[in-house]
């Protein structure tokens, strides 16, 4: 069993136990997600079952959309609502107020991870250092708010919609709007409603079911390998090259002026699509697709990323 399936995250377990659940479920040893969301967040995870864990890294680094709930006048340790409470007060932000400080947000923004969070400092995650009470200093990353809109503010809640790049920390994105409008504030609430093509329409409830039940949605919503990646360009190979590249052959200009090859430019990363419609491999172009008919035969045009085992179940 290969491929990609929706997972509708319940809150109060991590993104490994979710994962763990689908292993067990399907009676596959490997599987991973392509993005975590905290305990408390619920919503889109997609997990890599079988030989589509190879292709989680290229999934990883999909915009996100969540739907975001922020409490005003909180400050906690986590930056939302499960950690320690540091200080309170009223807020007496007016929602022209929050307008304009989402407006200011939008856009390429400087975020410091919260200190409470899966980046490794030292070789250690940042949460066990916090655990221990040691603060450690994180450099700040660029991240990309894409697109933020105002659903609703009904004092000390405000309500939202946010569509980022990889990377991004939702509950820094609350305390620094808090910290703007002078009153703090947390992450009450995180739903996570889309990562890339996979949206929460197709995800898969794990409860509320048998586990029989679960596991049937579980196999019907599995997502091909190649459908999971409709933004990299096919190559239809034939099946002698198929067997090339399963034995590790590197492709060359003589193999790849005989295909139909789409506008590819060098560096591009390619999908090497059986004619049964199944992924064998990935590649990234070493020439453009306009280069290769002017190359020697013998040179090598494209270099594997990947190669994916069709016989495995």
């Amino acid at each position: 069993m290969k491929g990609v399936v929706v997972v509708d995250k319940p809150a109060g377990i991590t993104s490994h136990d979710a994962v763990d659940r689908v292993r067990k479920l399907l009676g596959e040893r490997k599987a991973g997600h392509t993005g975590t969301l905290d305990p408390m967040a619920t919503g889109v995870l997609p997990v890599c079952v079988g030989e589509a864990t190879k292709i989680a890294s290229f999934l990883a680094g999909d915009d996100k959309v969540y739907e975001v709930t922020m409490r005003l006048g909180v400050r906690t340790d986590t930056l939302d609502m499960t950690g320690q409470v540091l200080a309170e007060q009223e807020p007496r932000a007016t929602e022209a107020d929050v307008k304009a400080v989402l407006a200011v947000f939008a856009g390429k923004i400087s975020q410091v991870p919260p200190q409470y969070s899966a980046v490794k400092v030292g070789g250690k995650a940042l949460y066990k250092w916090a655990r221990k009470g040691v603060r450690m200093e994180v450099p700040a990353r660029e991240v990309e708010i894409r697109e933020i809109l105002l659903q609703g503010v009904e004092m000390p809640f405000v309500r939202f919609t946010v569509r980022c790049s990889k990377g991004t920390y939702i509950r820094t994105l609350c305390a620094d709007m808090g910290d703007r409008l002078g009153c703090g504030a947390v992450l009450e609430k995180l739903r996570r409603t889309a990562s890339g093509i996979f949206r929460q329409e197709d995800a898969v409830r794990l409860d509320g079911d048998s586990d029989e039940g679960i596991r049937m949605r579980l196999r019907q919503g599995l997502i091909p390998m190649s459908r999971a990646l409709p933004g990299i360009g096919d190559i239809v190979i034939p099946p002698l090259m198929e067997r090339k590249l399963m034995k590790g052959h590197q492709p060359d200009a003589e193999g790849l002026a005989a295909l139909q090859i789409p506008s590819l430019a060098t560096g591009d990363v390619v999908k090497f699509v059986s004619e049964g419609g199944c992924l064998v491999a990935l590649a990234r172009m070493l020439v453009s697709a306009e280069e290769i008919p002017s190359l020697a035969p013998c040179v090598q045009a494209a270099r594997i990323l990947r190669v994916f085992n069709e016989s495995s179940k």
